[in-house]
């Protein structure tokens, strides 16, 4: 998981982001721990976490939880959905999305902008930017919401 997040990092944020961040060889250990912690530590036991397989090897992952600080609107913070891009157009990043995300939940996530793919995929399943930017390790993201649907 920590390996296809990193690889998935330099794939998507190359050029973004410092190559001496994508480029740490301490990173993948970094994930590695962060992987761990959300996987058992009873701080993070709300969250859904799901991996996507192709031919027994781990292609794609996704986590969503509760968001950090509650938000009008609404109720499920989508923090992770990476999948290689040799998986691109797979239906692996819907099937991920669906696994961690109810249909009829509301969510929020941040997307990195510029990622035309990314907010397209992320508009096709009814999440529309509401205005909100930040910068996080040098990115700029823009917030995506989807109200709840039934």
């Amino acid at each position: 998981m920590a390996r296809v997040l990193v690889r998935s990092w330099q794939e998507t944020y190359r050029g973004l982001m410092p190559d001496r961040v994508l480029d740490d060889p301490s990173l993948v250990d970094a994930r590695e721990r962060f992987w761990i912690a959300a996987l058992v530590d009873e701080r993070y036991r709300a969250n859904r976490v799901a991996v996507a397989e192709c031919d027994g090897a781990v292609m794609g992952v996704a986590m969503a939880g509760p968001p950090e600080a509650p938000e009008p609107g609404w109720s499920v913070h989508l923090y992770v959905l990476y999948v290689l891009a040799a998986h691109h157009g797979t239906g692996a990043g819907s099937a991920l999305l669906d696994a961690v995300v109810g249909s009829h939940e509301s969510a929020a996530l941040w997307v990195a902008d510029p990622n035309p793919r990314a907010q397209a995929f992320y508009r096709k399943h009814g999440f529309i930017p509401d205005g909100t930017m930040q910068v996080e390790d040098g990115v700029r993201e823009i917030r995506m919401v989807r109200t709840s649907r039934t």
